[in-house]
């Protein structure tokens, strides 16, 4: 939008100068005074772009405006008027709804007319400024009616993105409870049959080992202590059936892998110097991956690209490290917002740290959290 009204705030620029050399004589006080007013208006006019009816006003008071300022002397009209005129019509057009564009058409058709009758025109020019007025106002509105069609396809466009969204995370959401299911059920079927079988075999080792010879004892304590092991492994085996969430790095390059396919973003990896055996906590890897959401979701805010690069790796064991790279120039007025401040908390509250580097040819998140060492490895 600031880039549309940079184009508009230069073709008046360069209109107005044009117009202004033009002048038959010089520039006095009324001039002056209305033309620094329209283009304060102009200035103000993104101010009111969700109130259609203050720009409508705004619309005919800078047609009053150049009324005054090009108005006929020594009844001479300036040709010039009616390309301005045009510049306004067209940003009327471009921006209010059919009816009110109308209006502004028809307050300005009506001013025309008023300088028409002051100035001694010849009829060629009066019928020649009348053809103008016509295919101008003839080609605006088929811009309109194309425009408004093509607002209305983007719309339906964007409620299919949104459904299609929806439905996406929907079967995400049903896959993920279906293997849920499934390794409930294994773990069901292993703690049923197999630790109930392990169990009723230690069971039948003690008494085997109550009733046995001394010398076959601690033969029967070795095979009763394989069983107890063989038991506890498979309730870890259960147990680790009934997690619902992958925890560590593979966690993490998971739900980016949901968020790329809801946001219709294009990212790669790079995983370094071991990082996938790196010990994350559970807070840590969710520090990390609401890290990278963050980063990827300014990348979809403010950048011309839907690519970007993630970079994971700890060196030495001793330290976890991940950055976002994304070559596009980032936004000029680019500014550390609320989600950014957060993100940073949120590491620096597990031990890490975050660096942004934004240039006008790329876009880099750099993060860091150092892994503390207890119990002989590192978690």
């Amino acid at each position: 939008m600031k880039k549309v009204y940079l184009i508009w705030l230069a073709i008046y620029i360069a209109v107005w100068g044009v117009a202004f050399y033009e002048f038959p004589s010089s520039i006095n006080e009324r001039q002056l005074a209305a033309t620094s007013l329209f283009f304060v208006i102009l200035f103000i006019m993104p101010l009111f772009k969700e109130r259609t009816r203050v720009q409508t006003l705004l619309f005919c008071t800078q047609t009053i405006l150049t009324i005054l300022v090009f108005y006929p002397a020594d009844n001479l009209l300036n040709p010039y008027l009616l390309f301005i005129h045009a510049l306004l019509l067209a940003e009327a057009v471009f921006y209010l709804t059919r009816w009110k564009s109308i209006l502004v058409f028809v307050f300005q058709i009506g001013s025309s007319i008023w300088l028409f009758s002051v100035a001694s025109l010849a009829t060629s020019q009066v019928i020649w400024s009348s053809l103008f007025y016509l295919m101008l106002i003839t080609a605006l509105y088929h811009y309109q009616t194309v425009h408004k069609r093509d607002m209305e396809t983007q719309k339906k466009n964007d409620a299919l993105l949104d459904e299609y969204r929806k439905i996406k995370r929907q079967l995400v959401i049903e896959e993920e409870q279906a293997r849920q299911d499934e390794r409930m059920l294994i773990g069901h079927e292993i703690h049923d049959s197999v630790g109930h079988k392990l169990t009723a075999l230690i069971m039948q080792f003690e008494v085997f080992r109550l009733h046995a010879e001394d010398k076959d004892k601690e033969k029967i304590a070795y095979l009763k202590q394989l069983a107890e092991q063989s038991l506890e492994e498979t309730r870890r085996a259960v147990k680790s059936f009934k997690q619902t969430e992958v925890g560590g790095l593979q966690g993490v390059i998971r739900l980016i892998r949901k968020l790329e396919m809801e946001s219709f973003m294009k990212i790669s990896f790079s995983v370094k110097h071991g990082a996938f055996a790196a010990p994350l906590t559970g807070e840590q890897s969710f520090a990390i991956y609401r890290a990278v959401q963050e980063a990827l979701t300014n990348i979809m805010k403010h950048s011309t690209s839907r690519e970007a690069h993630v970079m994971f790796e700890s060196p030495g064991g001793s330290i976890f490290r991940f950055e976002v790279f994304n070559i596009a120039p980032s936004h000029p007025f680019f500014q550390e917002g609320y989600g950014l401040k957060a993100m940073r908390d949120r590491l620096e509250k597990v031990g890490g740290s975050l660096e942004i580097d934004h240039t006008d040819r790329h876009f880099v998140v750099r993060g860091s959290i150092r892994l503390v060492e207890r119990r002989g490895s590192y978690d």
